[in-house]
């Protein structure tokens, strides 16, 4: 059986990608249309590796236009809501981690 873990900051996140070295990321931008009060932006990074989920929740900063810990920007589609964009998510793991990661997004895959 797989083990969840989840890790809370995106600095040990990174240390994990480094150290375990995957071929591959999982992302899922995801958006709570139901809450009327809290932020509808979350951002999850899911790692596989020796045989458990890693996995990263980054939310946004208050109500400025980036992501706390990962500084992704969120952008504001025309109906007014605040959202990510898949290529600024893309292009920051391949900064982060290299060109050749392959990055997928969860509902892709």
């Amino acid at each position: 059986m797989s083990d969840l873990v989840r890790v809370r900051k995106w600095t040990e996140f990174k240390r994990l990608v480094m150290e375990l070295k995957p071929d591959s990321i999982v992302y899922s931008i995801d958006q709570n249309a139901m809450s009327k009060t809290k932020e509808l932006t979350a951002l999850r990074f899911i790692l596989l590796a020796r045989g458990g989920y890693y996995v990263y929740l980054d939310f946004p900063r208050g109500k400025e236009n980036v992501m706390r810990e990962t500084g992704i920007q969120i952008r504001e589609a025309k109906n007014g809501v605040r959202c990510l964009e898949d290529e600024d998510v893309i292009r920051f793991i391949k900064r982060e981690f290299g060109e050749k990661l392959q990055v997928f997004s969860f509902w892709t895959t």
